[in-house]
């Protein structure tokens, strides 16, 4: 036997490959990772469906999925509602929103916590940011109750009188405006 032919065998005789086992410490062979990803998928799922089987399920079981089921669509209803309130009413909302910028901060980071853990771990990062989108928003709340007075006093007063709407916009408030009618008077 040559040197050769001993070195080949010693590499990749009896069905082995020195170099690909080396190569597998350092990097994980994508082929094999790939059918253990698919069993452990196939498992899974294989599970999940002798587990949600219609024939082994009770009526406690139905009413349990159907109560998870529950909190991300009202979450997201319940949401897109306040909006809608805060759009109808803004006084109400804010009122509203004052009654939670009184919630103590630990509160917040508890609650954060638990909707986190039931939402697959999220970050609390989001929730903190979060929370100081609500606190933007509430500073803002006393200037959104001036311009809704101020609103409310303009729709009050508004009788169509010229003269009235003349002393309410008197035409030294806007330069361009004051052009703009000079030029359409000269004309």
């Amino acid at each position: 036997m040559s040197v050769f032919s001993g070195l080949w065998a010693m590499l990749f005789g009896d069905r082995r490959n020195v170099i690909r086992e080396t190569a597998e410490i350092f990097r994980e062979n994508s082929e094999q990772s790939a059918v253990r990803a698919h069993d452990l998928q196939s498992a899974a799922l294989a599970q999940f469906a002798t587990e949600f089987a219609v024939a082994n399920r009770g009526g406690f079981d139905r009413f349990m999925d159907g109560l998870n089921r529950l909190p991300r669509p009202m979450l997201a209803l319940g949401t897109l509602g306040l909006m809608m309130a805060a759009m109808v009413d803004p006084l109400w909302f804010a009122a509203r929103m004052q009654g939670i910028a009184l919630v103590p901060e630990p509160l917040w980071w508890l609650l954060g916590i638990v909707v986190s853990f039931y939402f697959g771990a999220r970050s609390q990062a989001k929730t903190q940011a979060f929370q100081e989108g609500i606190a933007r928003s509430l500073a803002r709340v006393p200037q959104v109750v001036a311009n809704l007075d101020s609103l409310n006093q303009g729709q009050a007063a508004t009788t169509g009188d010229p003269a009235i709407e003349t002393a309410r916009h008197p035409a030294g408030e806007n330069p361009a405006l004051a052009a703009w009618r000079r030029r359409g008077a000269a004309a």
